[in-house]
């Protein structure tokens, strides 16, 4: 997770205990596209984030495969998914304990640009949104202006 804890009283932080996620946070969406060269990258997933018991579970929901595309290759999306989240939300910011059911709802692909790795960063990046949405943006560093 690695963000700061959730800001206090005028911007400052707490370190006040917390679990994550603080209540179910369902339909959370993550697009990780980059198209600057090759390789090309796209992975775009709905999930949900349910409390749970302490550690990390990952779900596949059935709604999660791709039409045309044998299952192997879906399957290995899922694994790469999960990997990205887990890599997120292993380091906590202090005071955050991770108590979570992650359910993968739906994912896109792009026939060419769509891997393992694409997923595994979209992963990452739903932990993010999942953060953002549970407790605001982190705090951003002051400017002296001087």
């Amino acid at each position: 997770m690695g963000r700061p804890s959730a800001r206090g009283q005028r911007g400052r932080t707490t370190t006040e205990p917390r679990t994550f996620p603080p209540r179910p946070l369902r339909g959370v969406k993550a697009t990780y596209a980059r198209q600057a060269g090759c390789p090309s990258y796209f992975a775009q997933v709905v999930v949900d984030f349910e409390p749970w018991e302490e550690g990390v579970e990952f779900e596949v929901a059935d709604t999660s495969g791709v039409p045309g595309r044998p299952p192997e290759w879906v399957s290995e999306l899922h694994e790469a998914f999960g990997s990205g989240v887990r890599e997120e939300l292993a380091e906590p910011a202090p005071g955050t304990t991770v108590a979570v059911t992650v359910v993968l709802r739906s994912i896109k692909v792009h026939e060419v640009d769509s891997h393992p790795l694409a997923f595994r960063h979209a992963g990452r990046l739903a932990v993010r949104n999942a953060l953002v949405e549970a407790y605001g943006p982190p705090p951003r560093p002051r400017r002296d202006r001087t």
